[in-house]
Formats: C-alpha cells, sequence, structure tokens
C-alpha cells in the first residue's frame, strides 16, 4: 500500500475553516458589538421575517449530526440584514448540534478572496462546515427568488414581487430551509460519519 496515498475522504482546507470560525462571533455578539445604525435594519428584518413552520421544522431536525455555520457578512450590507434574521431562527430550529457564527467581511483578505462571487466581495455567503471543519457546501449571495425579483426591476425580466414582503420572505424562508436540509441530509447519509457512528 501506497503510505503517501490520501484518505478517501478528507478536506486540506479544514484548518483554514476552523480559524476563520473561531474568529467569527455567535449571531447576538455580533450585532451587539455593531454599529447601531445598521444592526437596527437587521433588528426590524427580524421582527417582520416569517417563523420557521413546524412543517419545515421536522425537515430541519432529527439528524444528529453536528453543523458549523459561518455567515459571512456586512452589517451594512441589506442582503445580509434580511438573511441572518432568517438563518438564526433556521438555526434555532435546528437544534443544538447546530451551531451558527457570523465574520465580518473586511475580518479576513484570505477569506475575502477564498468567497469572492463572480469576482466581487458579495455579501451574504454562508458556508457549512462538518464537524471535522470540512467544507460541505456553500451558497452566497442571494436566493433565486430575490434575483427573479432583481431581475424583474432591472432587466424586465418577470414580475418584481419585492424583496420584504410577508410572501417575498416566507419565499426565501423555504429557499434557506432548502438549502439546510441538503446540507443536513448530506452530513446524515456521509458513509465516514455513518461508520464513525454506527448508524
Amino acid at each position: 500500500m501506497d503510505v503517501t496515498q490520501e484518505p478517501a475522504y478528507c478536506d486540506k482546507r479544514s484548518e483554514f475553516w476552523k480559524r476563520h470560525f473561531d474568529m467569527a462571533q455567535d449571531y447576538e455578539a455580533y450585532l451587539k458589538q455593531s454599529s447601531a445604525e445598521h444592526v437596527k435594519r437587521w433588528l426590524e428584518n427580524a421582527e417582520r421575517s416569517p417563523d420557521v413552520t413546524e412543517e419545515q421544522r421536522q425537515h430541519l431536525q432529527g439528524y444528529d449530526r453536528k453543523l458549523n455555520v459561518l455567515m459571512y457578512a456586512g452589517v451594512w450590507c441589506g442582503d445580509c440584514a434580511r438573511t441572518g434574521p432568517m438563518l438564526k431562527r433556521i438555526v434555532d430550529a435546528c437544534g443544538e448540534k447546530v451551531k451558527l457564527k457570523v465574520i465580518e467581511q473586511d475580518a479576513s483578505e484570505e477569506l475575502q478572496d477564498e468567497l469572492r462571487i463572480l469576482g466581487g466581495l458579495r455579501t451574504p455567503v454562508v458556508v457549512f462546515l462538518s464537524e471535522d471543519w470540512w467544507e460541505v457546501d456553500r451558497f452566497g449571495d442571494r436566493t433565486l427568488s430575490v434575483y427573479r425579483s432583481r431581475a424583474a426591476r432591472e432587466a424586465r425580466r418577470g414580475l418584481d414581487k419585492g424583496v420584504l414582503s410577508h410572501e417575498a420572505l416566507a419565499t426565501q424562508l423555504q429557499e434557506w430551509v432548502d438549502i439546510f436540509e441538503r446540507v443536513l441530509l448530506m452530513l446524515r447519509l456521509a458513509p465516514f460519519l455513518r461508520k464513525r457512528y454506527g448508524d
């Protein structure tokens, strides 16, 4: 057997991700240390965002896997102010094995370079990490319904339903629930984790 051969499952970036997750702050601490002027919009969006439904909760619970969720954000960013409260609600619905932390866009140039989208520094980007600090998935910067709304306004493509109506926020929440469910299923069904936990 070739001892230099890499194991079937590994992530060479695990230390990178762990370091940045350690640099990040819990959601409440992130808002507490941020500018009150910007935080106000996050709090307003938290009040208008819909709650996780019982059906959505069922899709988010019972996986028995740890998941670390890193939100790369700008407290000044309108998309972040709308998305952050939704992520918090979803993580709370998932249970204690899922942890959310937020890192400011300018906290690390190395992270900025890693998370560029279309060459730009876009926020939010959400990185999903396993208990071993392996990247499971990443998603950013806007969900499909938000891009459809923007395309209607800016490219005259489709009907603009807005992004802050109750219906629009409920759609965005569902999109994020679907993203989380997919990641949780990936972890639950990962062969190396099934072997580790005997399930």
